[in-house]
């Protein structure tokens, strides 16, 4: 088997240990791991297979002499856009979980279980890793567009802290602790407090009157799925809680729902685990899918007064599923090709 050499571009953060961790867990072919983050991070080390490995700062000549054959980038936009056309160039293959590139015309934006097949045939050297919260949702709709056309959607978020990186999680901590104590709390990564409360509002808002968090699940879900007049509107909430995301969807279809075939498709599928019986309370919760690979889909249920209408309950672990694993499968699939 072939082995390459590998970069992670973020490597302290949330989903740069994601990365990092998933990379053993899946014995990716690796002859060489090189692990960069900002300046703040000299001097720490991580540990992968027993061994050590230095933390590099991300400058133009600490990847000048790499043979860097993968990068996988979790470092925000701002390096993203200033940092993977120069690994790109060098010849590696990079695969950004920013936004940076995810609307660019001539870079893929991959769910691999829904369209890694454009995989084959694009040419570019940079491939975006979606949203977390379009990682889980776009499997459920394109079963359901197959099998019976969509026409609207209509999708909640239940968005947890650790979205926001390490900050976001450092800030809830914070804020309970000090609730408890009887001090008061000034919030700083969210724009209200986050402790006991739930805020309608991820990333700023544009003047249409959706966050950003929101236009960036329609026009990705639009993009991944081909289906560029989708009607789909989204209303996006960050929760109280630490790791996973949750979301409320309901689909109106072209064609009359049959929701036994929905339950058989979905227990088929390899990447979606079905959680739904409500007689014995069986649906899945935040717990349930932390530290998975799959989506979980629960709550699974027809209108009572249109055929043509689905509702589904999703969760999916926001850091793994929804980033790091995501990005992994993009690189297993296109190595995949390489080896065929």
């Amino acid at each position: 088997m072939k082995l390459f050499n590998v970069a992670v571009v973020g490597a302290t953060g949330i989903v740069g240990q994601e990365f990092i961790s998933l990379l053993e867990q899946r014995n990716f072919p690796i002859n060489e791991l090189y692990l960069y983050a900002s300046e703040k991070s000299f001097g720490e080390y991580v540990e992968f297979k027993k061994k050590e490995i230095n933390v590099i700062p991300l400058t133009l000549e600490s990847i000048e002499n790499k043979n860097i054959d993968i990068a996988f980038f979790s470092a925000g936009s701002i390096a993203a856009k200033e940092m993977a056309p120069v690994f790109s160039k060098k010849g590696a293959l990079v695969i950004d979980n920013s936004s940076a590139f995810r609307m660019d015309d001539g870079v893929p934006l991959v769910v691999p279980e829904v369209n890694g097949s454009i995989l084959k045939t694009s040419g570019s050297k940079i491939i975006a890793n979606p949203n977390c919260s379009t990682i889980q949702l776009v499997p459920f709709l394109d079963i359901i567009n197959q099998m019976f056309q969509i026409k609207s959607v209509f999708v909640s978020t239940y968005q947890s802290v650790s979205g926001a990186g390490k900050g976001g999680i450092e800030e809830l901590k914070d804020q309970v602790a000090k609730l408890f104590s009887g001090q008061s709390t000034n919030p700083a990564v969210f724009p209200q407090r986050i402790a006991f409360n739930l805020i309608p509002q991820i990333g700023p808002f544009y003047p249409e009157g959706y966050c950003e968090e929101e236009v960036k699940m329609i026009n990705e879900t639009r993009k991944i799925l081909s289906m560029n007049d989708l009607d789909i509107d989204v209303t996006t909430v960050r929760v109280p809680t630490f790791f996973s995301h949750a979301e409320t969807v309901v689909i109106e279809t072209e064609n009359d729902c049959d929701i036994n075939s929905v339950r058989k498709r979905l227990n088929d599928h390899p990447d979606i685990i079905l959680m739904d019986d409500p007689e014995e309370l069986l649906y899945p919760t935040l717990i349930d899918c932390s530290g998975k690979n799959e989506g979980f889909i629960g709550r699974l249920r027809m209108s009572k007064d249109n055929n043509k209408r689905i509702s589904a309950w999703i969760v999916a672990d926001n850091v793994r599923k929804g980033a790091a694993y995501n990005a992994i499968r993009i690189a297993e699939t296109v190595i995949g090709g390489f080896d065929e």
